[in-house]
């Protein structure tokens, strides 16, 4: 496994982290094709192993039952002091007035109770999950470098948004004083690469470390075009993502991984690796051999004429994801 630095902090994550949104009890929130706790912590166990230092969950996922999970198996297989955790903070949790959002009443309840969840006493990052247009930004980043102040966070990122709504996180908290965001955490992938306009390039002048979301595309990247799975069949969210155009990219990944004879998620990952815009993917795995895939893509270098071959029949996209 290799490590570098999240952004432009002094904090060092490994380049492969693992999404969490596949643990948590079954039914239990929107997805019902989650794993249970006796599902998840060989998976964890065997990140672990790998060097993956990094774990990435959210409150919102599987109804805080992820956090949970993810929490014990990590208190149980690592030291605390070497591993990245991070969650988020945005999506409703509860019915009723103030159960979601941004305010600093969500944030200051959100942040204690998924504490209490992963049963520890910071988290290393923590996100704004979304954009909140009924909150003012300047109530929100004053909330969040509050919870920085006191040590219940560490860094702060942000996920999937327009450039200017990050733009004016970062101005606002400068204004204030207040403790910007190092990560950005979007939805990028060889399907869909609206990011690189402008989303990307202004974490590249703030210093902010790229953690793309769905980077094999729902898995779209590592299978035949069509084939349908028991997610892709209850996915409602996923299946708005992508257009039958992308069928020519996952083409070319198909033959390029068949001329290296690896795996295409290999090829997919790798591809994101080689930039050096992107810190780490968030990948998820339902099987060992997705953290296997995640590993070996690490040390797998594509040649220009397999990154041109890759790269060139993307069509542009509506923008998704926020």
């Amino acid at each position: 496994m290799q490590y570098v630095k999240l952004g432009s902090t002094g904090m060092d994550v490994s380049r492969i982290c693992l999404g969490c949104m596949t643990y948590g009890v079954p039914g239990r929130g929107t997805h019902e094709w989650t794993l249970d706790e006796a599902e998840t912590r060989p998976l964890i166990r065997q990140a672990l192993d790998a060097g993956i230092t990094f774990f990435d969950t959210a409150n919102i996922y599987s109804d805080g039952t992820s956090e949970e999970i993810v929490g014990k198996a990590l208190r149980d297989f690592a030291d605390r002091d070497e591993i990245v955790l991070a969650t988020k903070v945005q999506g409703r949790m509860r019915p009723g007035p103030n159960g979601g959002g941004l305010s600093r009443k969500a944030i200051m309840t959100e942040i204690d109770h998924s504490l209490t969840r992963l049963g520890t006493d910071y988290v290393d990052l923590y996100y704004i999950h979304r954009w909140d247009p009924h909150t003012p930004i300047e109530e929100t980043m004053e909330a969040l470098h509050d919870l920085v102040r006191v040590g219940k966070v560490r860094y702060l990122g942000a996920s999937s948004m327009y450039a200017w709504q990050f733009s004016k996180a970062q101005y606002t908290a400068r204004l204030g004083g207040w403790t910007r965001f190092v990560a950005m955490q979007n939805h990028y992938n060889l399907i869909y690469r609206e990011e690189e306009r402008e989303m990307i390039p202004l974490c590249v002048d703030q210093g902010v470390g790229v953690l793309p979301w769905s980077p094999l595309a729902r898995g779209r990247l590592t299978r035949d075009w069509g084939t349908e799975t028991g997610r892709s069949a209850t996915d409602d969210y996923g299946s708005t993502l992508y257009q039958d155009g992308d069928r020519a990219v996952v083409e070319a990944v198909t033959r390029i991984a068949a001329e290296r004879g690896v795996p295409r998620a290999q090829v997919a990952l790798a591809w994101l690796l080689h930039r050096d815009t992107v810190t780490a993917p968030v990948i998820g795995a339902s099987r060992p051999g997705h953290i296997e895939d995640a590993v070996a893509a690490v040390e797998l270098t594509l040649t220009d004429k397999e990154i041109a071959e890759l790269e060139q029949p993307y069509a542009p996209h509506p923008i998704s994801g926020h």
